[in-house]
C-alpha cells in the first residue's frame, strides 16, 4: 500500500513508516500534518489516480525534525570585467514520519505501533571455576648417551697419523735434493749499437731560369693596361692619335709603333 503527493512542487512515493525530507512547512517537532495533494492512491487491490488529485483523501504524517541541509556554494564571474561574485546556500527541510492514509473519511495503512519490550531482569553472574593447582610433573631422569668414538674408530685414526708422518718424511727429503740442484745461468748477450746512418749530401740548389711570358700572357697583361696608360706609351714613342680614339685602336697604334 503506497500514495503519491505533492509538497514544495516536488512528488514523493511513500508507504506507512516512511521518513522523507520535504521542503520546509510549518509546524513544530512533534506535530500531526496533513497532505491533501495525494496524485494517486493504491491498496493491492488497484492504483486510483485524481484529475490532478485525489477527492477525500490525505496523507498524514508526523514531524520528526527540521533544519537546513548541506552548503551549496554559487560562484558567478565575467570573463574580462573583473566581476566576481561568491555566495553559500543551505536549503531548509523538514523531516516527516507518515503514519498512515485518509481515503473516503477511513484510516487505512495504518504504521504497526512499536511493541515496548519488558526490562530483562539481570542474572547473577556465575561465578568462575575456581583453577585446579598444577600437578608437579616429576622430572625423568636423563639417559646416559654412549660413547662418540667406538675402538675400531680410534684404531683407523692411529694409522691415518702414521701415513702423514711418513708422508712429512718423504717431502723433506724431496725438498732436501732439490736445494743442491743449482739453477744454470744464462749470459746476457750485449745489444749491439745501431750504426749510424749517414745522411746524404743535400743537393745544391740550382739557380732558376727566368720563366718568360707566354703571348697568352702579353695579352692579359695589355688588357689590364688602362686607355690612359697606353696614351701615355704612345706619347714616349712620339705616335700621333685621337684622344676621342677608342682604347682597341689605341692598342693598335701601340702594337703597330713596337714592330
Amino acid at each position: 500500500m503506497y500514495a503519491i503527493f505533492e509538497t514544495g512542487g516536488k512528488q514523493y512515493k511513500v508507504s506507512a513508516g516512511d521518513t522523507i525530507r520535504v521542503e520546509k512547512i510549518s509546524g513544530e517537532v512533534g506535530s500531526k500534518v496533513k497532505f491533501e495533494n495525494v496524485i494517486a492512491f493504491s491498496d493491492g487491490s488497484g492504483l486510483k489516480t485524481g484529475t490532478p488529485y485525489l477527492e477525500a483523501a490525505t496523507v498524514n504524517a508526523t514531524i520528526t525534525a527540521a533544519g537546513r541541509g548541506e552548503k551549496v556554494i554559487i560562484f558567478k564571474y565575467k570573463a574580462k570585467k573583473d566581476y566576481r561574485k561568491k555566495r553559500g546556500h543551505r536549503q531548509p527541510y523538514t523531516e516527516i514520519e507518515i503514519d498512515g492514509f485518509t481515503v473516503g473519511g477511513k484510516k487505512v495503512g495504518e504504521k504497526p505501533k512499536k511493541v515496548e519490550k519488558a526490562p530483562e531482569e539481570e542474572k547473577p553472574a556465575e561465578e568462575a571455576p575456581a583453577v585446579e593447582e598444577a600437578s608437579v610433573v616429576e622430572e625423568k631422569p636423563k639417559k646416559e648417551k654412549a660413547p662418540k668414538i667406538t675402538e675400531a674408530i680410534e684404531e683407523v685414526l692411529a694409522e691415518v697419523e702414521e701415513v702423514v708422518a711418513e708422508a712429512e718424511e718423504v717431502v723433506a727429503e724431496v725438498e732436501a735434493e732439490v736445494a743442491e740442484v743449482e739453477e744454470p745461468v744464462v749470459e746476457e748477450k750485449p745489444v749491439k749499437e745501431a750504426k749510424p746512418k749517414v745522411e746524404k749530401a743535400e743537393a745544391t740548389e740550382k739557380p732558376e731560369k727566368p720563366i718568360k711570358p707566354s703571348k697568352a700572357d702579353e695579352v692579359e697583361l695589355d688588357s689590364m693596361k688602362t686607355k690612359a696608360d697606353i696614351m701615355a706609351e704612345l706619347d714616349k714613342l712620339g705616335v700621333e692619335y685621337k684622344k676621342s680614339a677608342k682604347k682597341d685602336e689605341l692598342m693598335a697604334l701601340l702594337e703597330g709603333a713596337g714592330k
